[in-house]
């Protein structure tokens, strides 16, 4: 099982995971960026506009500089080089999880209960994959949803297992961006830079030698 090295000193899986190829990009940089004291969020790899490997990644306290970007980006780079995972030539892209970031993590679902949520399962439940509503909490191995979107006469609370979910992320919202802005001096700067449109994305073009990195929007 995937997991990430906590500022305790704990290990936490990743209850949410990648298939296929993703899943062994994550296998290889994950050991790397636990070492440098950061977690792996998320692996995402998309063949728009030429491949393009997204690695995002955090402090144990959600905390991502550009200056910490860099620091991934140098680290992994080499590594990636070495094991070779991707054929083809692709851009590597390290980025910050984002105010709309992916849940992973049970305490992802603890930490952000209260806020607007949008999952998807890996199978449905009585016929419904996609929900939405606001995240309460999480009740042992699962996480409760007060959803949004009911007909009449339904129970609007549900619980769902996070295992069993293919993707869980926090909806943008004022009360999401009122928050964030709470949390103060860089981490605030760079969550409001976010919203402004300004990447803190450092991407790599890797592949037969031919290396660039860079620092710009998408």
């Amino acid at each position: 099982m995937v997991t990430a090295v906590e500022a305790s000193g704990t290990v936490e899986p990743r209850l949410i995971v990648e298939p296929g190829l993703a899943a062994r990009v994550a296998a290889i940089v994950e050991p790397v960026l636990e070492q440098l004291g950061f977690r792996l969020v998320r692996v995402r790899i998309s063949g728009m506009d030429g491949c393009t490997v997204q690695i995002m990644a955090e402090r144990a306290d959600g905390s991502m500089t550009i200056e910490d970007c860099e620091v991934v980006s140098r680290a992994l780079s080499p590594v990636l080089d070495v094991t070779d995972p991707i054929e083809r030539a692709y851009r590597l892209e390290i980025s910050s999880p984002g105010l709309d970031r992916p849940l992973v993590r049970r305490s992802d679902f603890e930490r952000f209960a209260g806020n607007a949520v949008k999952i998807e399962m890996a199978v449905a439940i009585d016929g419904r994959r996609r929900f939405r509503g606001t995240l309460l909490g999480v009740d042992g191995d699962k996480a409760r949803v007060r959803r949004t979107d009911t007909a009449s006469g339904e129970d609007p609370d549900v619980l769902l297992q996070i295992e069993e979910m293919a993707e869980a992320k926090l909806v943008l919202t004022n009360e999401l961006v009122a928050l964030s802005l709470k949390r103060g001096k860089d981490a605030e700067r760079a969550a409001a830079a976010d919203e402004s449109g300004i990447s803190k994305d450092f991407r790599r073009v890797s592949g037969k030698g031919r290396h660039r990195v860079q620092h710009g929007g998408d």
